[in-house]
């Protein structure tokens, strides 16, 4: 049995340990609630960029670079809407800087490696594009083990995401995949639902699914064009197709974040709630071996004074 001093030790610490695990489930609560608004008021907005980016990509015969002045890959959009046979893929894997977060970035490390593993089976090789301190070191070991690479990495945007941070991520992958060393580009990352549920999920951004299939029926229909241009089409689609990729980037780094501070939210509850069940535990303890410390000093006093009186 241990004794009193060790137990109260123990007390005190886990004492300590429901402090910080319940200042965490605060922070975490009220960030969340901010997260989770911004989220649910960025879905309609990119449902309805998606809509009008294929009905705009529907209204153009030919995608052509010839006026376009393309100073950086990210300009070159026929480049970008190239469909190509994939011979490497690049994947953007979304997660965060700092622990404490139950199961999230084990969650999207897990789906990171089984992609890769399938993409391998296939004969094609990843260079990953990561975004948090977690999976940075993390995937810099397990890439050991793949025919996988880690091409550029990025912290700040995991803690505050934006548009401008976003469009970096574009400039990088987009940079890649116009020299052909990524043939498709593809994240990983977590769907927010509720505060104590999210989904980790592979969103297929480049080459775009289903819009040359959609264009072929309009055109085979004989349907014209449902948008005119101004100045044309090729300098509007230089500048839309940026802003739709940076903006599929920027959902999904808004959905992490919601994901990653709820996770939080829920593990340090569960923290604070078993702190507190070890804490009635070692109280129960502390209080029976102090009562039998008591009993035995009893015991003692009335065994020495029967052996005076005997």
């Amino acid at each position: 049995m241990a004794n009193l001093k060790d137990i109260k030790n123990r007390i005190q610490s886990v004492e300590s340990t429901k402090k910080i695990t319940r200042a965490m489930k605060m922070v975490a609560a009220a960030k969340v609630k901010k997260a989770e608004a911004t989220v649910k008021m960025s879905r309609p907005f990119t449902a309805e960029l998606n809509t009008m980016f294929k009905k705009l990509l529907n209204s153009v015969g030919v995608y052509s670079d010839n006026t376009l002045k393309i100073k950086t890959a990210v300009e070159n959009y026929p480049a970008l809407l190239q469909v190509r046979e994939t011979q490497s893929a690049g994947l953007l894997v979304i997660t965060s800087n700092k622990g404490l977060a139950g199961a999230y970035n084990g969650n999207v490390i897990k789906r990171t490696i089984q992609t890769i593993k399938d993409y391998n089976e296939k004969g094609i090789r990843t260079i990953l594009f990561v975004v948090g301190q977690k999976g940075i070191s993390t995937l810099k070991k397990r890439c050991k083990n793949f025919d996988c690479e880690i091409a550029r990495t990025y912290n700040a945007v995991a803690n505050n995401p934006t548009g401008e941070g976003a469009s970096t991520i574009v400039s990088d992958m987009a940079e890649y995949f116009v020299n052909k060393q990524i043939d498709r580009i593809e994240i990983i990352t977590t769907r927010f639902k509720n505060m104590m549920i999210y989904y980790v999920e592979n969103w297929e951004v480049l080459p775009l699914k289903g819009v040359n299939d959609d264009y072929e029926k309009l055109h085979d229909n004989i349907i014209e064009p449902m948008m005119e241009f101004t100045p044309d089409m090729h300098h509007i689609l230089q500048k839309v197709v940026p802003m739709y990729i940076a903006n599929i980037i920027y959902q999904a780094l808004l959905e992490a974040q919601a994901s990653e501070l709820a996770s939080r939210m829920t593990a340090m509850s569960a923290a604070t709630s078993n702190a507190e069940k070890m804490l009635l535990e070692l109280s129960t303890e502390y209080n029976k071996t102090r009562q039998f410390a008591i009993t035995q000093e009893i015991i003692e006093v009335v065994s020495g004074a029967n052996a005076q009186i005997g």
